[in-house]
């Protein structure tokens, strides 16, 4: 799985994308984040509030009970704003 970081939660891990391979039971958007910061250090620090994490997997926005599987590229931002 393609895991990508933009804005303040790139800044908080200390990387802008990486391969990872959650164990089988990870199946949702909101079990990866709390996986993640589970890492501790800048994962801990990024995901402390996982309610302010936007996700997209493949490309598509995503809810926190929204799937991801093996193969899949979830992004996780910041809240974005605009007008």
């Amino acid at each position: 799985m393609q895991v990508l970081y933009f804005g303040w939660v790139r800044a908080r891990v200390g990387l802008s994308q990486e391969t990872v391979s959650p164990p089988a039971h990870i199946g949702t958007v909101g079990q990866l984040i709390e996986w993640l910061r589970k890492r501790g250090g800048g994962y801990a620090t990024a995901f402390a509030d996982a309610a302010g994490i936007r996700a997209a997997v493949n490309h598509e926005i995503a809810e926190a009970d929204a799937p991801v599987r093996e193969g899949d590229e979830v992004a996780l931002f910041p809240p974005m704003t605009g007008g």
